[in-house]
């Protein structure tokens, strides 16, 4: 898919990472002016050149991925890409500080108000004025870029990352799902999802 040239990052640092999912690299970058960028990588094995990388792009989700929220399934697909490109050693992880899809957390704290009184994940953004998702994936797409990979098989349930970073240069070869196990906690959510934001679940 032809579109946008994405913008221009450079690695900035690289530093082995030991951890509960085993041994990875991690990895900073710059932007063309030189400013640091909250965004990382997780590598493991040797992706420069590489075709059909296994990539998941991750967004932050600080209420899942630190403090083990059960509301949604973030922190879950993130450890199962973990698990996934460690158990391969093999593929990519971005790490996208794209709080509450794009909203921070601030204002991720209110929707969940709003869903506390009856609202669904989708609705609650709206109320709030704001569209049902703000990411952008032209930086992440340049993270690829500056990794040198050539394409990527993109681990995700949601068609518009693939279009996303498609619209930025990245070839994706495939996508592969990346499914949890439902909780009573977070079936709506999962459900609003799969019925008003056409992720594939």
């Amino acid at each position: 898919m032809a579109g946008a040239t994405p913008p221009i990052v450079r690695v900035y640092a690289r530093a082995r990472l030991p951890s509960r999912h085993g041994t990875f690299e991690v990895v900073s970058f710059t932007d063309s002016e030189g400013a640091r960028l909250d965004d990382v990588a997780i590598i493991r094995g040797d992706i420069a050149g590489a075709t059909a990388v296994p990539t998941r792009v991750h967004s932050e989700c600080l209420t899942g991925d630190v403090f083990g929220s059960l509301r949604c399934d973030c922190r879950d697909q993130l450890e199962l890409a973990l698990d996934r490109v460690a158990a391969d050693n093999f593929g990519l992880i971005l790490y996208m500080r794209q709080e509450g899809r794009g909203i921070g957390i601030a204002e991720k704290v209110r929707a969940y108000e709003l869903q506390d009184a009856g609202y669904d994940t989708l609705e609650a953004n709206l109320h709030l004025g704001f569209d049902g998702d703000l990411r952008h994936y032209d930086i992440a797409a340049a993270m690829i870029h500056a990794l040198e990979v050539q394409s990527i098989v993109l681990h995700t349930n949601n068609p518009l990352k693939v279009e996303g970073l498609e619209a930025n240069g990245v070839e994706v070869v495939a996508r592969e799902a990346i499914l949890s196990e439902p909780r009573d906690e977070n079936v709506r959510y999962l459900r609003t999802k799969k019925a008003k934001m056409g992720h594939e679940l």
